[in-house]
């Protein structure tokens, strides 16, 4: 479509003559073009001098939307001095262009601001390239190979976002690749690319015969105040890691590498991510750009009542920084963990709040639409004198000219439209960065709670003045919401542990400030869960998962999971400062994320103990799943492929039975087929048996490694042929020989659980199927063995003595309870040769082959989940053998909810039954003492 075609809407001319006399240079044009024309010049003294100086150019160029490839085609070719005055030619043809169809209506804002931007990227790029060029030929910059000699300058603010105003100047930090030259030349370098950048800056801003390209802004660079106008980026990621503050954090939000050599600048921008980006959603940034927001309009001067006249557009109440500061603070707290919303740009980062739920959809559309309208009142105030201002006039007059820019023939309507929108703005955005002190009554507290308060100035998390800043605003809502507890001194208890396990406080009090229904769940966990608590105390950043909008949705899919890990695991491993030990630590942020989900659906009701077991088993197999293969391929970097058909890792005791709980560990067998290969091939290549013996080692210190965030499991494989004393890989042709011929009854047994886990190599598949396989052949062949009753009442025997039950509350140990009726179900399983790796669907096949009579089956299952959901319910609560004394009432509450008990007392008296009944059939179901050896 032709330009005059697209024309909407025409500026008003505010002096119809000279609106006229301009026009009439232009005698061909179409009458709508010659009326936007008119209105331009007749309101903008600086646009007239453009039309008149372009006046043979403007005709055939309209119709070309690709202005600056057009207008600076061949300048590579230039030297310094004609560089700088044909660009000064593109600009006024650029800027007139812009001008024109930003007043007719023919470009949308986003098309404005982009080819102001890609003017300004295009006019540093040649730039520095003449100059960096000239300084070479002087011998002055040492030889590289590196394009640009390893210059690059970052575009930052409005420019790096391709969101330049019309008068803009440009923001840029400009540095330079060192590890492009060699040490000694490196200071050599260094002062000739310092020239250089000096010079193109020199080449865009100052004001010439012609006019001037961009004003050019280099202070946004580390430590302006001492540092030359470029340095190495060595020098800057020091910086930034050492001393950068929030603010450059969000300026860095909007960097884009412009011009020079854009890989090296891609490459920087990589490397400082960890730093823009925080690993855990960031709500101290919250107040620390509020507190910028301030400190600029008190420096300023710009509070005060909201009137248009005089008002600065860009700083002002509800101005444009104030919708960039929204923008970009959200960005910055969340950033981090979701790289969707990165964006630059102010109106897609805007958008994808919105898609991602950390902004409603519609105050998103609403702010958007008021960024725009700004937006295009701030170019008509820089048009009226190509003037770098935002502030709008103070005069009626003034006023009258930026609304006739704006098609506006009623001033005082226009300004009352404006008044509003601004109100709006600074209202939609004030209630973010200053919701408003909701004032909380600090509730009476007695001199035991209150020298538990007095202590807490002394914790880590409260050292700095900033913490305790931020706590005590947080204080009297916290202490309110224990008084209203069940148990409120239980509740102040187990937070005071809480917070003195704390290493440090400003995140996790700027979380709670920002989002109090945290606070309602801290106080829920602390009266209730001393082991949570204590969970949440070692890894308080899993509550960032809980302001994910997928924390209370359904439980996804064990193969679910795996994709989610896998891809956390690939970013970890990609991303710049990468590699596998951060592979590692992501591999832990989000199991502990899931893990304290598990934790906190159990502890609120919405899953049983059963949903427990299967989750906390669902999250075991994919860590296992998705790590197995990171760490092989790490091994494999060093020693090679995994020589042969592959290894399969075999979940054995409660992880094959699906039967996990909060405090699990991981009972682990690792078999693998060399399949005639004598090892592997590679830098350092090992045997078979050595190569898949430390390839075991490794994944089990991928599991169970302590590192900065923790570890994920403890591992235990004492379960693998000949326990401690075997390798901790076996091939399966030694597996199957030796539970053939040389496994005890409780490997059988033990084998009744096995459960194909993790695979790799180029059959990984395929052994897992032929593994499931043996374990029922082996079943089969040794089930029938007449010393399996005989050894289990001896196993029976043992295990009692060497550890007696810890009381009426120990579900797990003694007879008639969860391990001695796990014992039973096996040696059905093994006895029926049945593929059931259950203890409920174990004692079901029992019944099934006429091991068990109905009532026996029936008595034992009752009692195991009675005991099972009593297990899983005192492992949320604590570490420790159940102490009704320790877990408090709140504690107690949950427990009577879990297991359908009115009282603690009815508990106990249905426990004692079902654990005698529970006893007496299994001492039915052995064999007469004299034949138990």
């Amino acid at each position: 479509m032709s330009f005059v075609s697209r024309i909407t809407r025409l500026p008003l001319p505010m002096d119809p003559a000279r609106g006229a006399d301009v026009a009439g240079l232009f005698p061909d044009l179409p009458a709508p073009l010659r009326d936007l024309v008119a209105g331009a010049a007749g309101s903008s003294p600086f646009l007239t001098g453009l039309l008149r100086s372009e006046a043979d150019w403007l005709p055939a160029a309209l119709d070309h939307d690709n202005v600056v490839a057009r207008e600076t085609q061949g300048m590579e070719d230039l030297d310094a001095e004609a560089l700088g005055i044909a660009l000064r030619r593109a600009k006024r043809r650029v800027a007139l262009q812009a001008a024109l169809a930003d007043l007719g209506g023919v470009w949308p804002l986003e098309q404005v601001t982009r080819a102001l931007s890609d003017l300004a990227d295009r006019a540093v790029d040649l730039a520095l390239r003449v100059h960096v060029a000239a300084e070479r030929r002087r011998g002055k910059l040492p030889a590289t190979d590196a394009e640009a000699g390893g210059i690059f300058a970052l575009a930052m603010g409005k420019g790096g976002a391709g969101e330049l105003n019309y008068s803009s100047d440009i923001d840029l930090i400009v540095l330079f690749d060192e590890t492009a030259y060699a040490e000694a030349d490196q200071m050599e370098a260094r002062a000739a690319l310092i020239r250089a950048t000096r010079k193109m800056a020199a080449t865009l801003s100052d004001v010439t015969a012609h006019g001037y390209v961009f004003r050019v802004d280099l202070r946004l660079r580390p430590d302006a105040a001492v540092t030359p106008v470029c340095i190495s980026t060595a020098a800057a990621l020091a910086y930034y890691e050492a001393e950068g503050r929030t603010w450059e954090r969000a300026a860095f939000i909007k960097a884009r590498a412009a011009a020079g050599n854009l890989a090296a600048g891609e490459r920087f921008l990589r490397e400082l991510r960890p730093f823009v980006w925080r690993k855990h959603l960031d709500f101290a940034a919250i107040q620390d750009a509020h507190d910028m927001r301030l400190r600029i309009r008190d420096h300023k001067g710009l509070g005060g009542r909201l009137e248009v006249a005089g008002h600065n557009m860009k700083l002002g109440q509800g101005g444009i920084r104030e919708i960039e500061f929204f923008t970009q603070t959200r960005q910055l707290i969340a950033g981090g963990r979701d790289p969707d919303l990165r964006a630059r740009d102010t109106v897609g980062g805007l958008r994808a709040l919105a898609a991602k739920g950390w902004v409603p959809a519609e105050a998103a559309e609403e702010l958007i639409d008021h960024y725009r309208q700004h937006r295009d009142i701030e170019h008509r105030i820089q048009m009226v004198n190509d003037a770098q201002t935002h502030v709008l006039p103070k005069d009626p007059q003034g006023l009258r000219t930026v609304a006739a820019l704006a098609g506006e023939a009623d001033d005082a309507a226009w300004c009352g439209r404006l008044k509003a929108r601004l109100a709006r703005v600074h209202d939609l955005t004030e209630r973010f960065f200053a919701p408003g002190e909701v004032q909380v009554e600090r509730p009476v507290l007695s001199d035991e709670s209150a020298a538990v308060i007095q202590r807490w100035q002394g914790y880590p998390a409260l050292r700095s003045d900033r913490a305790q800043q931020i706590f005590r605003r947080i204080e009297a809502p916290l202490l309110a919401r224990m008084a209203r507890s069940g148990h409120p001194a239980e509740a102040l208890a187990r937070f005071d542990s809480f917070l003195a396990g704390l290493p440090a406080g400003v995140q996790l009090f700027s979380l709670f400030e920002a989002n109090p229904q945290l606070i309602e769940l801290i106080v829920d966990i602390c009266g209730t869960a001393p082991a949570l608590a204590a969970y949440l105390a070692q890894h308080p950043a899993v509550l960032d998962g809980v302001l994910a909008g997928s924390f209370f949705a359904p439980w996804p899919a064990e193969t679910r999971l795996r994709e989610e890990l896998d891809d956390v695991l690939q970013r970890a491993l990609v991303r710049a400062g990468g590699g596998y030990e951060r592979a590692l630590d992501a591999a832990r942020r989000w199991a502990h994320e899931w893990q304290f989900r598990i934790g906190v659906h159990h502890l609120r009701g919405l899953i049983d103990a059963d949903e427990v077991a299967g989750q906390y088993a669902d999250l075991a197999g994919a860590c296992l799943s998705a790590l197995l293969p990171v760490t092989a391929d790490d091994f494999a970097r060093r020693h090679g492929a995994p020589p042969g058909r592959g290894a399969v890792v075999l979940g054995m005791g409660s992880l094959g039975a699906r039967v996990l709980n909060a405090g699990s560990d991981l009972d682990l067998i690792v078999i693998y087929d060399a399949d005639g290969s004598e090892g592997s091939e590679g830098p350092r290549p090992l045997g078979a048996r050595p190569y898949y013996a430390r390839l075991t080692q490794a994944l089990v210190t991928a599991l169970s490694a302590l590192t900065a965030e923790g570890r994920l499991y403890e591992v235990d494989m004492r379960l693998r042929p000949s326990g401690r004393q075997g390798p901790v890989a076996t091939s399966v042709q030694s597996f199957e020989s030796y539970q053939l011929n040389e496994a005890w009854t409780w490997e059988h047994l033990a084998l009744t659980r096995a459960r194909p886990v993790a695979w790799l190599g180029r059959d990984g598949e395929a052994l897992a199927g032929q593994i499931d396989g043996l374990r029922l052949k082996i079943l089969q062949m040794r089930g029938g063995d007449s010393a399996v009753m005989p050894d289990l009442a001896a196993m029976r025997a043992r295990l009692f003595a060497a550890k007696a039950s810890g009381g009426i509350w120990d579900a797990k140990q003694g007879p008639g309870r969860l391990q001695d009726i796990d014992l039973v179900a096996q040696s059905c399983a093994l006895r029926a040769a049945d593929p059931a790796r259950a203890t409920l669907a174990q004692l079901r096949a029992g019944k099934r082959a006429g091991l068990l009579t109905p009532q026996a089956a029936e008595t034992l299952a009752s009692a195991w989940r009675a005991l099972w959901r009593l297990h899983v319910a005192g492992r949320l609560l604590t570490n420790r053998t159940l102490d009704m004394d320790e877990i408090g009432r709140g504690g107690q509450e949950f427990l009577l909810h879990q297991v359908q008990d009115d009282s603690l007392e009815a508990l106990e008296a249905r426990l004692r039954l079902q654990i005698a009944e529970a006893a007496a059939e299994v001492e039915n179901l052995m064999p007469p003492s004299g034949q138990t050896d």
